[in-house]
């Protein structure tokens, strides 16, 4: 029986990453492999109610203290990915004694590895590996995300990272700016395994593109885009939800993020809401403080932040629209979850978030800041009605976005990084 071994932070449900990484182990487990998830003891602690019956066998790595020390060193000195000593070396150790056929990385950043230990494993350890790539943490010297400072200091042809403008986002360093050690260390660590054995999966076709402008560009790459479960995410009776928010029958502008940012298109959305109709109502799901609430006119509806997914679903279909102004992102499934509920989305021209878009079929894309581009999309699917985007939308959806048929690409890879295949 062949083992695989995934990684990253977390393994609760309830994040994205998390979740991903649960639903191939099931997956690569009814195909009858071993499957094995590794994540941070001080974050999801021993795994087991994470888990909740999955069928994966959890590997903690590291202690809620080694994770507390090494915050403490990034936030000091910038260091994220080079504490975490004794940690790694335990996991290491406990690699050796699972003896993977694959190793599937989806994370690494997230204070509980150190990447350069790491890495010289997996350089000299003989097994394919396979990086998922969720953001653009890998290749910078600092951020996770660069889209919305405008900054390109990372590319290979400009010298790499310095002078970090997001030295204050995560991962949030106080004091030092070592974006530039940061950048020549990750170059290091992540092109030192033969190109044979290593391949990079972004989650998007934008970020490939990206990747081949930094110190990756001789590397392999396999873009496979997320999937979303599009049988709960389908299209719903909105009435329950229409009443539990006091909707009624005003036409509804959705938005939805984890945490309201000015790079989540906060400012848009409250744009959009002070030039709304009297039969309109702005939906914004997702948390928020109490100071942006505040900045809100009286039409928008706030919901916090939402784990039910049944709800989240009717609240897709109660839409006339879904608006992602985002400015900076990667693959959004917030797009993907709306367009299988047949509402058509909007959206800024921002990293992957256009490529769920057919425009005039499942949305429109429109260039950043144009605020007044977004209502003009909003007024258009408005007069046009809904119902003439909700069946290509959802046709769509069961085409490109269904979770298993991109879990499945994954088992396909790890088949053919056993058979030695050179052509992926």
């Amino acid at each position: 029986m062949p083992k695989l071994l995934q990684i990253n932070p977390v393994v609760r449900r309830n994040t994205s990453t998390g979740k991903i990484m649960l639903e191939i182990g099931e997956l690569a487990a009814a195909k009858g492999w071993e499957s094995y998830v590794a994540f941070s003891r001080g974050r999801d602690g021993d795994g087991k109610a994470a888990l909740g019956g999955c069928s994966s066998v959890p590997v903690p790595v590291g202690s809620r203290l080694s994770v507390a020390l090494h915050g403490l060193e990034t936030r000091l000195f910038d260091r994220h990915g080079l504490g975490s000593r004794l940690a790694t070396l335990r996991f290491i150790r406990e690699i050796r004694r699972i003896d993977p056929d694959v190793i599937h990385i989806h994370n690494v950043h997230g204070y509980f590895l150190n990447y350069p230990l790491f890495f010289r494993y997996l350089a000299d350890c003989g097994k394919p590996v396979i990086w998922t790539v969720h953001d653009c943490w890998l290749y910078t010297g600092h951020c996770y995300y660069y889209s919305a400072a405008a900054c390109d200091r990372w590319k290979a042809q400009n010298g790499g990272c310095r002078n970090c403008p997001q030295r204050g986002s995560f991962p949030k360093s106080w004091l030092i700016d070592r974006s530039s050690g940061n950048y020549r260390d990750k170059a290091a660590a992540f092109t030192s395994i033969p190109s044979e054995r290593m391949l990079f999966v972004p989650v998007s076709s934008w970020m490939r593109e990206e990747m081949a402008q930094s110190f990756l560009a001789g590397c392999r790459f396999r873009v496979i885009h997320n999937g979303i479960d599009t049988e709960v995410f389908s299209p719903r009776d909105p009435q329950a939800v229409r009443s539990k928010y006091g909707l009624g029958d005003r036409r509804v502008i959705l938005g939805v993020a984890s945490i309201w940012t000015r790079e989540k298109g906060f400012g848009e959305l409250r744009a959009i809401a002070r030039n709304t109709w009297d039969d309109e109502v702005v939906v914004m799901v997702g948390r928020m403080t109490p100071e942006q609430r505040a900045l809100l006119p009286e039409n928008v509806v706030v919901i916090g932040r939402t784990e039910n997914q049944e709800e989240l679903a009717q609240l897709y279909s109660a839409a006339t629209v879904f608006v992602n102004p985002t400015w900076q992102d990667n693959y959004p499934t917030v797009n993907l979850e709306s367009i299988s509920c047949g509402t058509p989305v909007v959206t800024y021209r921002t990293g992957g978030s256009v490529e769920s878009i057919v425009e005039d079929e499942t949305g429109f894309v429109i260039e950043q800041g144009d605020i007044a581009g977004l209502v003009a999309a909003i007024r258009f699917i408005e007069r046009t009605g809904k119902e003439r985007y909700s069946a290509a939308c959802r046709s769509y959806a069961l085409a490109h976005f269904r979770k298993q048929d991109r879990y499945a690409e994954y088992l396909e890879l790890y088949s053919s990084l056993l058979s030695g295949d050179s052509a992926l």
